[in-house]
């Protein structure tokens, strides 16, 4: 097992048998427990949780619908519902057992339930492993408006179990990545290299880089629990990837990891004018990025729509839209203002 030490819990990567998964359970010994699942953690991860850890043999399952769609209060809502007429208290325990969408909607439930009950995350994604699960941030969206309710709240634990991995199709491994080869943009060229290779072989990812991401994840995190600074740096790519991904949501469907990818491109593009990166560095980010990510015909429609939603960026301050940036693979600045021309100029450029 590896152990890392966030802001008043343990992230610990490793077979969850080997963790102290089972002694954390047994704190909730006379307590109800809840795992909340979608289909797809239903049907591929939940009979291995609850048929190794018999201390979950009554826990009470809730089935929530699968995709970002449907991250919204509506299945908020149902699941209060749920946990009310199960008689769930305060002292009990809900176990989010899934992706992003499980972990951030999970901890945001937990967190309003009667004011605060207690929940871990069980990550099986690797969007979720390296980056959701990690960091207190939970929440909901707003129609196509990514993560607009939402709450700061940490997990009183997280345990990353790398045979999951094993269920996911190539597609939900490589939206992981895009956000592997973010930590590596804002902070360490090596890792972002190391990162880039790790894209050639999706079947297996290397236990020591995810556990090198997740580092870089929770070190900003604990120099900036609540994004007044630093922790900014980890939104690269998210002021267009959200945009991106919120305006396609109903029709193209791209995952959130594909979004980012094409947000940290574009950025990158804004990145040279604004920021100083060497035309040589953008190149080498457009080449790993465009080899795998495949960019959408954006329409002048579409830009025009997008670029509108920009407005409602929750990183936004006096009517300004701030952006993070890179000056080099490695370094990220944040707080950048960038006006909506320039934004306009960035969709423009990859239109074909």
């Amino acid at each position: 097992m590896k152990y890392i030490d966030a802001i008043d819990y343990k992230v610990e990567v490793g077979g969850l048998p080997q963790s102290s998964f089972s002694d954390y359970l047994a704190q909730y010994d006379k307590s109800n427990k809840v795992i909340l699942v979608d289909e797809n953690t239903h049907e591929h991860c939940l009979s291995y949780l609850i048929t190794t850890f018999e201390e979950l043999a009554q826990a009470e399952v809730i089935l929530l619908p699968e995709g970002e769609d449907n991250k919204q209060l509506e299945i908020a809502f149902g699941v209060w519902e749920a946990l009310t007429e199960y008689r769930i208290g305060r002292h009990d325990l809900i176990i989010n057992l899934g992706g992003g969408v499980i972990t951030d909607m999970g901890g945001f439930i937990a967190s309003c339930y009667k004011r605060g009950v207690d929940f871990i995350n069980i990550p099986t994604s690797l969007l979720a492993m390296v980056d959701a699960s990690i960091g207190g941030k939970t929440g909901v969206n707003l129609g196509a408006f990514k993560n607009q309710i939402g709450v700061f709240s940490n997990p009183k634990a997280v345990y990353v179990d790398t045979s999951f991995l094993s269920t996911l199709p190539e597609l939900e491994v490589l939206s992981g990545i895009a956000e592997m080869l973010k930590h590596g943009l804002i902070s360490d060229a090596d890792l972002f290299s190391r990162v880039a290779e790790q894209i050639n072989n999706v079947k297996s990812i290397d236990s020591d880089l995810l556990f090198a991401c997740i580092e870089v994840k929770n070190r900003v995190v604990v120099q900036d629990p609540l994004e007044s600074g630093v922790r900014k740096t980890l939104n690269f790519g998210h002021t267009i990837g959200h945009v991106i991904e919120g305006h396609y949501m109903n029709t193209l469907k791209l995952s959130h990891g594909h979004s980012i990818a094409i947000g940290m491109l574009l950025e990158a593009f804004l990145s040279v004018e604004l920021a100083s990166l060497s035309q040589e560095e953008y190149l080498a980010i457009h080449h790993v990025i465009t080899a795998v990510y495949e960019i959408p015909l954006f329409t002048p429609a579409d830009i025009m729509a997008m670029v509108d939603m920009l407005d409602n960026d929750k990183k936004n301050k006096g009517g300004k839209i701030l952006s993070c940036l890179i000056p080099k693979i490695g370094k990220c600045t944040f707080d950048i203002e960038v006006n909506k021309d320039l934004f306009t100029r960035a969709f423009k450029a990859f239109q074909s």
